[in-house]
């Protein structure tokens, strides 16, 4: 088949915001021009040291010491603070991904995974798996790591069922200004989707480039990230079946089908 005829690519035209850089946002950015789409990459979050330090390093120090049962890692950042750290995850220590992103950053860093939720990845999910894939053993000693701002349902959850958690912030999530020229993109319109992968991002996107125009659709990577971005007054036209890259970009192609 010569150009002339070949069928047309689903995002073909598309100028399609990806609101995080690095290897997610080039993986991302690939996957868009695979569908025709026109990626623009512009990281909007970034993620900083945590306030309480010794904090943090005392917990890490325990935990290479063996003095939890488990550990529960909820974000592939988590996993960069536990390598930067040079964190040690002793055999005894079993450890729990909150979804297969985490556990792909988990095993790419050399921790070992024993627990990912098979449905549902968020802490939710991995609460709902917890009884069964731990044996229904209670007290277990459990060490949760988590942002600063991440809503503390996991050790909420693991304290109500008796277990002795000790929970720690291991970073901050902040804001990055996008360019100018990014800004005038969207308020003009010449930007047909923004994808949204956390809160953390809906509250940049609002904040920097919102209100956007009517015809600009606004995708999410889950249930839970679309309700903070409605909290954020931020509408919401798409959201992925799976908390994933694919399943994102499969959320828009659907969107952008039944919109032409």
């Amino acid at each position: 088949m010569d150009r002339a005829t070949r069928a047309p690519k689903p995002l073909e035209g598309w100028r399609v915001l990806v609101p995080r850089g690095g290897p997610w946002g080039d993986s991302v950015a690939a996957n868009l021009r695979a569908k025709g789409a026109s990626p623009v990459v512009a990281p909007m979050i970034n993620f900083a040291q945590t306030d309480d330090v010794e904090a943090l390093v005392a917990a890490l120090e325990d935990l290479a010491a063996g003095s939890f049962d488990w550990v529960t890692v909820t974000s592939a950042t988590t996993v960069d603070v536990l390598s930067s750290h040079r964190a040690t995850i002793p055999a005894t220590t079993r450890v729990a991904a909150v979804g297969e992103t985490t556990a792909a950053a988990l095993t790419a860093a050399g921790y070992r995974v024993d627990i990912v939720p098979h449905e549902d990845n968020s802490a939710r999910g991995l609460l709902e798996e917890w009884s069964a894939a731990t044996d229904g053993v209670v007290p277990l000693r459990v060490l949760t790591l988590r942002s600063e701002i991440a809503k503390p349902l996991l050790t909420e959850g693991l304290k109500r069922v008796g277990h002795e958690v000790r929970s720690v912030v291991a970073y901050r999530t902040v804001g990055v200004p996008v360019s100018d020229q990014v800004r005038a993109d969207v308020a003009s319109g010449r930007v047909h989707a923004v994808l949204v992968t956390s809160g953390s991002v809906a509250e940049q996107v609002q904040l920097q480039l919102g209100p956007l125009p009517d015809h600009t659709l606004v995708v999410c990577i889950g249930p839970q990230t679309a309700k903070d971005a409605r909290e954020h007054a931020l509408r919401v036209d798409a959201i992925a079946d799976d908390r994933t890259a694919e399943s994102l970009i499969d959320a828009l192609v659907r969107e952008a089908a039944a919109s032409a």
